[in-house]
């Protein structure tokens, strides 16, 4: 019988009732204003829909046009809830969420298995957001693909540019690094840290630090690996709560950003 990481924030960061998120996430990618650009990687906030689904759906939409061709995600995300040393794999074999299940990528877990940074917990993954609120989205734009879902804890950029190169592979392989910006500022001092995160990213100069993005390691480790493949950052949007469904005395930020040749 197949080991399954159930969903943890269905009901809470988006819809449980599965025809209310079908339509919620069609409707965000409809409305999504996006370039005609081949992504090899992204990223996108992990909020709860009604706050970043429209941000993070203008990096989703871009990849209609090479929808097809992607057959396997790799996901990194900040590890919120518990502490981890490195990287870490889950004990499982499939993702569910309301839409359905995904398949763990057992080749990519093994060409990444061997490596000290990597290590296996499946705590750092049961109640973990960051990862989950991606994949209904992935589900909704790939139909099938098989996940390398990896909760981000205490390591380096470089550690994380290591285990990016092990996966990197072709067109059929999509990065993505699940990262909101600055975390519960007054709207006019988030937008002025948030915009020059961007700027930081955009022109590839590390390191983003902790304060500026959640997912500031992995960011950093999709910067280190965009300088060894030439890969272009694009800003796709730049919003925050206060823009979104929420106050603006204190907001988050949101950043969809995608990666190509």
């Amino acid at each position: 019988m197949a080991m399954v990481r159930s969903p943890a924030v269905a009901g809470l960061f988006y819809p449980a009732e599965i025809q209310q998120l079908q339509h919620d996430v069609r409707q965000l990618l409809a409305h999504a204003k996006f370039p005609d650009i081949k992504p090899k990687a992204l990223i996108v906030p992990h909020a709860g829909y009604i706050y970043s689904g429209a941000i993070a759906a203008t990096a989703y939409a871009c990849l209609n046009p090479i929808a097809t061709r992607i057959r396997r995600v790799v996901l990194l995300g900040p590890a919120h809830r518990v502490a981890v040393q490195g990287l870490a794999l889950p004990n499982v074999d499939v993702f569910a969420t309301p839409l359905g299940s995904v398949r763990l990528d057992t080749d990519l877990i093994k060409e990444i298995a061997h490596l000290p940074q990597v290590m296996v917990s499946d705590e750092a993954h049961t109640l973990e957001h960051s990862l989950e609120v991606q994949l209904p989205f992935l589900q909704s734009v790939l139909g099938e693909f098989a996940l390398l879902p990896l909760a981000v804890g205490m390591t380096s950029a470089e550690a994380v540019a290591e285990v990016l190169d092990h996966v990197w592979g072709g067109e059929e392989t999509l990065i993505v690094i699940s990262s909101d910006l600055s975390h519960y500022l007054p709207y006019t001092t988030a937008q002025r840290m948030d915009t020059g995160t961007v700027q930081s990213i955009l022109q590839l100069k590390l390191p983003i630090e902790q304060a500026q993005a959640c997912g500031n390691i992995p960011i950093n480790g999709l910067m280190l690996a965009a300088q060894k493949h030439h890969l272009k950052p694009r800003l796709l949007d730049l919003r925050n709560s206060g823009d979104t469904a929420g106050s603006r005395d204190h907001v988050v930020g949101y950043a969809a950003i995608a990666f190509s040749c």
